[in-house]
């Protein structure tokens, strides 16, 4: 990862996407709790499937919105490794 690259987002994207990981961590602490107090494993797989439903939905987003602005903006400007790095980026979420 790069450490000198940055997204700039309005405040209204930046707030959708803090509010779904605020809800991740919320179920997240949910389950925590669940497998504390000894749930039942089909309750706790039913949480955790929503949990990775809402991951997905956020590198939905994410991505939507990086190839949206980064990787259109690269390519008008002639930067093709934009398109290296969405490559290399999909790749790690699709295993």
């Amino acid at each position: 990862m790069e450490c000198c690259k940055k997204t700039y987002r309005n405040d209204e994207d930046k707030k959708k996407l803090i509010n779904r990981l605020s809800r991740m961590e919320g179920q997240l602490r949910g389950i925590r709790k669940m497998v504390e107090d000894d749930a039942y494993c089909t309750d706790i797989l039913m949480q955790s499937s929503a949990v990775s439903s809402a991951i997905t939905a956020f590198n939905r987003e994410v991505a939507g919105n990086h190839i949206k602005g980064c990787v259109a903006k690269g390519i008008r400007e002639g930067d093709d490794t934009v398109v290296d790095e969405l490559v290399e980026a999909l790749g790690r979420l699709i295993k």
